[in-house]
């Protein structure tokens, strides 16, 4: 028979390990920028993001200045994309066609940082603030 000590010691592994479980689900603040998918169609590239906001509030209106390299590394195209309103913490997908530039020329893309970001509509720097990029295609994500 197990006295009162032994089952409270085996007991302790248990609870801590849930602690961790509870702590990763947890996002730090910040905005995570996936681009998820790239398709070219009309002489461009059709540009997939999946952004989420993990801020504790709503950001109204966000802007990046984002740099498209070439297959060699050079500096392509400079642009402006939009992502409009971010609620927090809902997924959003937003796509961008890139003119004249098809996908399989492009090497990576720079999110060169915050053009624009507002919360209510006042200016923020939320949007630069604890920014998590990755990519599900060929085509590197950098910031």
């Amino acid at each position: 028979m197990m006295k009162k000590s032994q089952i409270a010691l085996l007991a302790l592994p248990l609870l801590w390990g849930a602690g961790i479980t509870q702590a990763e689900d947890t996002k730090a603040p910040g905005i995570s920028i996936e681009l998820s998918a790239t398709q070219t169609e009309n002489a461009g590239c059709r540009m997939s993001f999946l952004i989420q906001n993990h801020h504790a509030q709503d950001i109204t209106d966000v802007v990046y200045e984002t740099v498209l390299f070439g297959e060699k590394g050079q500096v392509a195209q400079m642009t402006l994309l939009d992502f409009q309103d971010l609620p927090a913490g809902r997924p959003r997908v937003r796509q961008f066609h890139i003119s004249a530039l098809i996908c399989d020329k492009i090497s990576r893309v720079l999110i060169n940082g915050a053009e624009r970001c507002a919360i209510d509509g006042q200016a923020a720097k939320s949007c630069d603030q604890g920014l998590e990029l990755k990519s599900m295609t060929n085509i590197e994500l950098i910031g």
